[in-house]
């Protein structure tokens, strides 16, 4: 009988206290529970693949995780799992003699051993490591949730989203297919890097804690530097210290880093969360256009198709990214056009569509509530989003066509979330000031969103930026789209969760 079968019915307490009673049996067996090291020859997965090329009499070792026991007197099976798969064990007394027969006997679902033996297929035709000798690595003194499958059926899943994200370690050994989202996360993060040192870009770092924040809209979260004796932030964007960069005469910089928005938690936010910014000299939005098109197809050419299933939409990147300008988009799909509404007026279409609008929501947060609510969910192939509101896009330079109200710059919608925003960046000291002290403005009414005045930037931009564009790309979000996930707690590892 499987050994977990026997504590059906068993409190927690009580099996804790079985499996540290085994624990001691083990000791006074002369076994160490915990041993420093083992040196598998292979994993299960070589073995099991290369079956026909390893001889049946060439001694293997191996070690994993017991996922399965079936115990029958002197001989037993058990299936183990490492990092690559599994493999099916088979323990004979007489083979590994006795007393490790006894320890083996003691063992539980979710200990830790190292094998040697010799391979063979069993009559069902199922690869088999043959013990020769057996060591026990971690004795497991909690119990693992047990799922069990039959012919490719799972039965009794560790499926509970909530405890899967508070005990990532449990659903990655029960539920071993979410490390290949995790694999996949590591290797888009690498083919990024690629993407941009190979268009000679440097990687770069810049500060977590900040002495003031910027680069976007968010609130920040505060701590306190002893050192200093003044509170810092942690940064909400990497973006204007990038640009300090590109002002010392750096020309392509980018970072992967970590950012922090003290905002709401749902299946598409998290206060802690990776982007990727790149900044170039003398280009403008219309090229990175062509580059963020180009990064997107980078990655698809390294996943070897084409078309992805994101929830109910096929995405098709074997297109052409579309490219319209916002304000067309909300004439179509509003109804009207909104180019020459005031502040005023915009409440007013805003109230007539049912949206909820506060006091201190101004002209371009109004512009993005009637964006965000009847457009950016219609956009499931990419779209380019072009020409935003100035009122809404401190960093960016103004459209070179004369309409002064609107920026260069875009957003690339996919499935009706945004993956990238990017500008033509500003770099006019005199202009980005004014903007700047119009976001103060902004503050004092009450919008706590809006961005700071930075004064060592605006010093910075006085000696000389030369023309920059910029990109910023939501790692999160491009996991999630290239793995199917619909929220982004299934690619980060660990996400914060509500107590």
């Amino acid at each position: 009988m499987n050994s977990e079968e026997q504590h059906i019915g068993k409190s927690l307490s009580e099996i804790l206290k079985i499996r540290q009673e085994k624990l001691t049996k083990i000791r006074d067996l002369g076994f160490e529970p915990y041993p420093y090291n083992f040196s598998p020859s292979h994993t299960c997965h070589q073995i099991v693949e290369n079956y026909s090329q390893l001889a049946e009499n060439v001694p293997l070792s191996v070690a994993g995780r017991i996922m399965t026991i079936r115990k029958m007197g002197r001989a037993s099976f058990c299936h183990i799992q490492d990092e690559s798969g599994k493999l099916q064990l088979y323990i004979q007394e007489n083979k590994i003699g006795a007393r490790v027969y006894e320890l083996f006997g003691l063992l539980d679902i979710g200990d830790i051993i190292g094998v040697n033996g010799k391979i063979f297929k069993t009559r069902t035709g199922e690869i088999t490591l043959f013990a020769e000798a057996l060591q026990l690595l971690s004795k497991n003194v909690r119990p693992i949730p047990i799922v069990k499958e039959k012919d490719g059926i799972i039965f009794d899943a560790f499926s509970d989203k909530e405890q899967r994200y508070r005990q990532r370690y449990l659903d990655l050994i029960v539920n071993p297919e979410v490390k290949e989202i995790f694999k996949l996360r590591s290797k888009i993060i690498q083919w990024t890097r690629d993407f941009l040192n190979e268009r000679g870009f440097l990687e770069v770092e810049t500060p977590i804690l900040q002495p003031n924040y910027g680069g976007a809209f968010a609130k920040p979260f505060k701590t306190y530097y002893n050192a200093l004796d003044r509170e810092f932030y942690l940064r909400i964007a990497d973006e204007l210290y990038l640009k300090r960069l590109i002002i010392g005469g750096f020309e392509k910089v980018y970072e992967i880093a970590k950012n922090f928005r003290n905002e709401g938690i749902d299946r598409n936010h998290n206060p802690e969360f990776t982007a990727l910014e790149f900044y170039q000299t003398y280009v403008d939005y219309f090229y990175l256009m062509d580059m963020v098109e180009e990064y997107f197809h980078f990655l698809v050419s390294k996943l070897g198709q084409s078309t992805f299933n994101f929830g109910d939409h096929p995405i098709d990147f074997s297109q052409p990214f579309k490219r319209q300008g916002m304000f067309d988009l909300i004439k179509e799909n509003v109804g009207t056009d909104i180019r020459e509404f005031n502040e005023r007026e915009l409440v007013k279409l805003c109230q007539q569509k049912e949206l909820e609008v506060e006091s201190k929501t101004g002209y371009g947060k109004l512009i993005e509530l009637l964006f965000d609510n009847f457009v950016a969910v219609n956009l499931t192939q990419p779209t380019f989003v072009v020409d935003y509101p100035k009122a809404i896009s401190p960093l960016a330079k103004s459209k070179r066509d004369g309409s002064q109200d609107l920026v260069e710059r875009f957003e690339l919608y996919i499935a009706g979330q945004e993956f990238a925003n990017a500008f033509s960046e500003l770099n006019d000291p005199f202009d980005q000031r004014e903007r700047f002290e119009n976001q103060n403005k902004l503050r004092e009414l009450g919008d706590e969103e809006a961005q700071t005045m930075d004064e060592d930037f605006v010093t910075a931009m006085e000696y000389g930026m030369p023309p920059t564009g910029g990109v910023g790309i939501g790692i999160d979000r491009v996991v999630m789209l290239f793995t199917n996930q619909r929220s982004l707690k299934d690619v980060i590892l660990f996400p914060q969760l509500r107590t």
